[in-house]
């Protein structure tokens, strides 16, 4: 049975949301006590109750073991809904038309972001950038990000890009180079609404479309071919 647990990324924040909610609670307590007005207390500590409750459900760490047999299936790396499934220049590490793969997040979804795939991490780097709407096309290029590229053992190169949204402000990656990316493991957290762009061969069997529904380490989005384009990047 599946139990959701609370991310090592949100623990500190809950308990600073709480110690914060009591802070603001007491004098209000006080106040409203004094002039016989008790229920504005009831009011702020509704609203307070409710902000506790989104916090801790946004940090929900849901507990997904994917048992597969086939190294070439691309799962998916994040909760959310496909808004791109296209070919693409990618312009930043490949320098070549790949297929992009784009799922966006909404606050509502898990935010533990999972690799989609084994092999060794070549690339993981971080770039500053723009806050702007993450379902936008351009915050894929001007966003605050973080790039991951990950070499199967059949020498196929996927990268994985984690974007900031408007009000997304912090990305979290795991993923350092020279390791290996396994399945069933975090490749890194996003606070607040983003989305996650792969970057995968053009003749990559793809089983998902846009407006469609993923669970991250869940939902098989596509396959690598047996016979891969050629995915060195020559840049």
């Amino acid at each position: 049975m599946k139990r959701p647990r609370i991310h090592r990324e949100g623990r500190g924040l809950i308990v600073g949301t709480v110690l914060l909610l009591f802070l603001i609670n007491i004098p209000v307590y006080m106040l409203t006590t004094e002039m016989e007005m008790q229920w504005i207390f009831g009011v702020t500590l509704a609203l307070a109750a409710m902000l506790l409750v989104f916090v801790t459900y946004f940090f929900r760490n849901p507990v997904r073991v994917l048992e597969i047999d086939d190294p070439n299936f691309i799962i998916a790396p994040a909760d959310g809904r496909v808004v791109v499934v296209e070919p693409t220049e990618e312009t930043e590490y490949f320098h070549e038309p790949k297929l992009q793969v784009s799922i966006f997040m909404s606050p509502f979804n898990v935010h533990a972001n999972w690799y989609p795939i084994e092999g060794n991490i070549l690339v993981s780097e971080h770039q500053k950038g723009r806050h702007m709407g993450a379902w936008l096309p351009k915050s894929s290029t001007e966003n605050e990000r973080s790039l991951v590229v990950i070499e199967t053992p059949s020498k196929v190169q996927v990268a994985i890009r984690q974007i900031a949204g408007a009000m997304a402000r912090r990305i979290v990656t795991y993923a350092k180079v020279g390791h290996q990316a396994h399945r069933n493991t975090h490749l890194g957290f996003i606070k607040l609404g983003s989305r996650v762009d792969m970057y995968l061969p053009l003749n990559t069997e793809m089983f998902v479309t846009v407006g469609e529904a993923v669970r991250g380490n869940e939902t098989v989005i596509g396959r690598l071919q047996d016979d891969p384009e050629i995915n060195t990047n020559e840049a």
